[in-house]
């Protein structure tokens, strides 16, 4: 059996057992059980009622944070020349074209997202055994597929994130990080929430959102009554 940690210990006693917490109160009860060094990310798990090996039961979104997510995200703009100046603008950590694709195809993928043009998805398209099992394949419905290059790189830095349910059912994403004061996780876990229930499949049946638990990287999960998070 494993040994329980004093830190974990500690962070357990806070938990009452079977306890269903308000998203106002977890968001502060987070900050408290969490003891890492580091500034631990505050993640949320969502469990849905579909079936996602269904085409209509699919879940999958973009969502802006209010607040962003605390991460520093390295941004790689796949542009023909004319559009350089605008990526570069909006704050695009790495610019180009072809040299950027010879450099995927030799095994680089140093970045967190990749926003390019239609007129060049053919090009970015040879990429997709690389980038696809990564996440990192640009796509038009997560918005990374754009004229608008300059608009979805500012979006991405201000916490814009793109989501999908998994096998499981399940629909994870970082929502900030435990240094945030606790409204301001309260309300990024709130819009994350409000967007999912607005994808409700009309072939879902039953209960939508089932469950809600957010945890910090080192935390136990703190299970949170869904009804709170869409008031």
């Amino acid at each position: 059996m494993a040994k329980v940690t004093k830190n974990k210990k500690a962070a357990l006693e806070k938990l009452e057992a079977g306890k269903v917490y308000t998203l106002q109160e977890a968001s502060a009860l987070v900050k408290e059980i969490t003891s890492s060094k580091f500034d631990a990310s505050v993640d949320v798990d969502v469990r849905l009622g579909v079936d996602p090996r269904k085409a209509n039961q699919m879940v999958r979104g973009v969502v802006t944070l209010p607040h962003g997510t605390g991460k520093s995200v390295k941004v790689l703009a796949l542009v023909t020349p004319d559009k350089e100046a605008e990526a570069k603008e909006a704050g695009a950590d790495y610019v180009g074209l072809d040299e950027y694709i010879d450099k995927i195809k030799n095994g680089w993928t140093d970045v967190d997202v990749v926003i390019t043009m239609p007129p060049v998805m053919g090009k970015v398209g040879q990429l997709g055994r690389i980038l696809g099992p990564r996440g990192l394949m640009p796509n038009p419905k997560s918005g990374t597929v754009t004229m608008e290059v300059g608009k979805a790189i500012q979006e991405v830095k201000m916490g814009k994130i793109d989501f999908k349910v998994d096998k499981y059912g399940i629909v994870h994403t970082s929502v900030g990080k435990v240094s945030f004061e606790s409204e301001k996780i309260e309300a990024n876990v709130r819009e994350f929430v409000h967007t999912i229930q607005k994808l409700k499949p009309a072939a879902a049946k039953g209960t939508y959102i089932r469950s809600i638990y957010v945890s910090s990287t080192m935390s136990p999960g703190i299970q949170v009554e869904p009804k709170s998070c869409l008031d």
